[in-house]
């Protein structure tokens, strides 16, 4: 019994350190999760695609979880960052040009809807609803996804290459692969379509699917258009022979024609426009930079204006050509009285921002300011909560007491809080003493502004201003359409597969193989796809001469009287 006892108080010193020492193992665990679910956190937050271009009128909404008949749409300008949740829509005669990153891009065609379902590293989940549209993929990566839902099924494009998707009068649509593979994962089957091909889909069974041979005529005036538009001062009606596409179809891509490629990452989109508006040198102490040419007191983000964009919160969108990848990667610096942009290495894994800037109020003043971030400063990612809460990426947040850019002359940019979220110009600039910012501490979160916050608020309600044509709206949220893998759920959003009506394809269609009318090899079907094409060739060339007459009289109507032609 003795023994038994000093047995236990033998054991009782040991068991204690085990105790602490698993203790001690359980902190580390949980402080390694804790930094590491920040992480994962980062990694879940969603990429933004640009808004190249925008011809004609072209609404964007952000506001799906409203009624139908009353979401609040805007008029999408060039530069505007999308994000999971938007939906666009194109006018009759108006068309929108999107890049995804540096190489995969996409040109929404007239009458055509397009939502943005899931973007991230290895995946872009699209959905079209109406109309057609165009998708130009430079790189795709292994295992990386890009689709595109229909109410059919999805199509996966599985190889670079130039890919057309739409629907025909009747309802049905079709997919048509001028290069590269796409596999269709439909409520018929899995299929490929490869290239030279066009997959038609009006329904579910094999009479209603029909695989046909693009007609060269067609697969050539197609090619023009697209690249006439895209590279209007490169293009040289090359492609206008399809042969002569299929034999060199990256003669464009701008991966390999621009210089800035060496130096900024290939996943950011906008790169190709730094070469026209710029220079690139070897900057000491920061490597490679580029700078705009501009005129002399120049300064970022001088020329744009604010939006409130779910859910990044406060984000800027430039009027410059080449406003996108210098405001939201890399960070700016002043070097001999001019401005540099130093980007995020060539190799690197660049994480999307908002703006690159401090936000400083002035004390007792209806004023507010921002200086662009140098390498450097500080930078905390953030996500919004359907409140306009912020919640930090990797913990909590502490603002610096002070930022390099400051103290550059001409780096603050001030506008009253009035002006704030209309669109900001050298002419909308406030007067302002610089000696208010003097000890001024930027602000960890700018909507914790009470003025800044409303101001924001209620310029984002004032901006809506586009009228989609009657029943669309309904129509559009009526239409279900069916993605390979459901969007990917984020913790800071609704279900964005519930939001946007999106189902996954059955497992069991999934597996079936799909089953089709091979009109590859007989003459007359053969005959019959070229009358379909060569009919929508031609409303596409009539459509484009329309597009063309109506901006020559609206060029001329622009014209001042009496300033005619010599």
């Amino acid at each position: 019994m003795v023994n038994a006892r000093a047995n236990q108080f033998k054991l009782w010193p040991h068991m204690t350190v085990v105790f602490l020492v698993c203790a001690a193992l359980g902190g580390v665990a949980a402080a390694l999760w804790m930094r590491h679910e920040p992480r994962a956190l980062a990694l879940a937050l969603p990429h933004a695609a640009r808004v190249e271009r925008v011809d004609g009128e072209v609404g964007l909404s952000r506001d799906l979880d409203a009624d139908a008949s009353d979401a609040g749409w805007v008029e999408l300008t060039p530069n505007t960052p999308l994000t999971e949740g938007d939906r666009l829509y194109a006018r009759e005669d108006s068309r929108a040009s999107l890049a995804f990153t540096g190489r995969n891009f996409a040109r929404l065609e007239p009458d055509s809807s397009l939502d943005v379902l899931s973007l991230s590293d290895r995946r872009t989940q699209l959905a079209l609803r109406q109309g057609s549209a165009i998708f130009d993929l430079g790189a795709l990566g292994d295992g990386e996804m890009f689709e595109v839902a229909t109410p059919y099924g999805a199509v996966d494009f599985r190889e670079p290459g130039l890919y057309e998707m739409g629907y025909n009068d009747d309802g049905s649509a079709f997919v048509s692969v001028l290069s590269g593979l796409a596999q269709v994962v439909g409520l018929a089957g899995s299929g490929q379509v490869s290239k030279g091909e066009m997959l038609t889909l009006l329904g579910q069974t094999a009479a209603q699917v029909a695989l046909s041979r693009l007609s060269p005529d067609y697969a050539g005036g197609l090619l023009d258009d697209y690249y006439g538009y895209r590279y209007p001062d490169q293009y040289d009606g090359r492609y206008n022979d399809y042969d002569a596409y299929l034999n060199d179809p990256y003669y464009y891509d701008p991966y390999n024609r621009h210089v800035s490629y060496r130096h900024v990452p290939a996943s950011v989109p906008g790169a190709y426009d730094l070469d026209y508006y710029g220079d690139w040198q070897n900057l000491d102490g920061y490597g490679t930079a580029w700078s705009p040419r501009v005129e002399p007191g120049w300064a970022p983000y001088r020329d744009g204006r604010w939006v409130l964009d779910d859910p990044y919160g406060l984000t800027w969108v430039s009027n410059e050509p080449w406003g996108y990848a210098p405001y939201h990667y890399g960070r700016w610096a002043s070097v001999g009285d001019r401005w540099y942009w130093i980007p995020d290495g060539a190799n690197a894994q660049p994480a999307y921002a908002p703006a690159l800037v401090a936000f400083l109020p002035v004390t007792g003043a209806n004023q507010v300011g921002w200086v662009p971030l140098a390498p450097g400063d500080p930078y905390a990612p953030a996500y919004y909560d359907a409140n306009w809460q912020p919640h930090y990426v990797g913990g909590d947040y502490y603002a610096p007491e002070r930022v390099v850019n400051l103290g550059v002359p001409g780096g603050l940019t001030v506008v009253s809080v009035d002006d704030f979220g209309r669109r900001i110009n050298p002419d909308a600039l406030a007067r302002f003493d610089p000696s208010a910012f003097e000890g001024a501490r930027p602000l960890k979160d700018p909507l914790s502004h009470a003025a800044l916050r409303q101001m924001s608020l209620t310029r984002a309600i004032e901006r809506r201003g586009f009228v989609l044509p009657p029943g669309l709206a309904k129509r559009l949220e009526g239409t279900q359409v069916y993605a390979s893998a459901p969007p990917a759920a984020r913790p800071f959003r609704d279900d964005p597969g519930r939001r946007l009506r999106v189902a996954a394809v059955p497992e069991k269609q999934k597996r079936e193989k799909l089953k089709f009318k091979d009109e590859r090899r007989e003459p007359e079907a053969q005959a019959a796809g070229r009358v379909f094409q060569e009919a929508r060739r031609a409303t596409r060339d009539a459509a484009r001469a329309e597009r063309r007459q109506g901006k020559a009289e609206r060029d001329a109507r622009a014209q001042p009287k009496g300033k005619g032609k010599p």
